[in-house]
């Protein structure tokens, strides 16, 4: 079967367990309508984004953004339990919104932003909502089921610690990439994979020598990713492309 159209349907409006149809509406239905001028009969996909995942058919239109669904299975991913958090200091959007992209196709658990010194402006208070619509576009082109949680750490480089900190934090391992540290400490692939960890990267400019003390004195293991200055998504990608080869040699290893 070729790959299939997807389409987000938020979980607030997700359809109940053996429920027979569902309504597809707004932009989502105008885009399954109007830019592909679906016809009924025709097979999709949906998903929330949390997990679940339903096969479609198109039964009937009401205008251009109104879609009638005929659920025909309905699929639940479990919530993955091992994975990455990224921690970014604030940066330029342009590079964002292309690591928002990255995170989804490489299975990141989340992305917090956060205020370094040498960041570029101030983070938001809050995660906006282009940021996720960002995900979910990424989601819809890689079919992945989960978006990765987003948030914003306020305090700066003293509220990242204690987001971390024991026994509050919901983390297995931190890390921080610090210029400082060894050459050869390299972040292990495996270890990024074996449980929930959070990786710090600081702003383009990297981060000032307090903020990485501070970091280590919460228990912050300083890594290193070589001898040459990586850009800010460099690092990212880096990061997101270590622990998601390890997850599917994991997964491969089981099967």
């Amino acid at each position: 079967m070729p790959r299939l159209n997807s389409y987000h349907l938020p979980a607030e409006l997700w359809p109940a367990q053996n429920a027979p149809r569902v309504r597809l509406e707004g932009p989502e239905a105008r885009h399954l309508l109007g830019v592909l001028r679906a016809k009924p009969g025709d097979i999709l996909r949906l998903f929330d984004g949390q997990g679940r995942s339903c096969l479609c058919e198109l039964v009937a239109a009401s205008g251009k953004d109104k879609a009638e669904l005929a659920v025909r299975e309905q699929l639940l991913e479990p919530r993955p339990t091992a994975g990455i958090v990224l921690a970014l200091g604030w940066n330029k959007s342009s590079r964002r919104d292309w690591v928002l992209e990255k995170a989804v196709e490489l299975d990141a658990l989340g992305l917090l932003f956060w205020t370094a010194v040498r960041s570029q402006g101030a983070a938001p208070p809050e995660a906006k909502d282009s940021w996720r619509e960002k995900c979910v576009q990424a989601a819809k082109q890689c079919g992945s089921a989960w978006l990765p949680e987003l948030g914003v750490v306020t305090g700066g480089v003293e509220g990242l610690a204690r987001v971390a900190a024991k026994p509050y934090g919901c983390y297995d391992a931190c890390y921080v990439l610090d210029e400082g540290a060894p050459i050869d400490a390299q972040p292990d692939p495996a270890s990024l994979a074996a449980g929930r960890s959070l990786m710090v990267i600081g702003p383009e400019g990297g981060l000032e020598r307090r903020e990485a003390e501070i970091l280590t004195r919460a228990g912050f293991k300083a890594l290193s990713l070589g001898p040459r200055p990586l850009r800010w998504e460099t690092a990212a990608l880096y990061c997101l492309g270590l622990a998601h080869y390890a997850a599917r040699k994991q997964e491969h290893s089981r099967t």
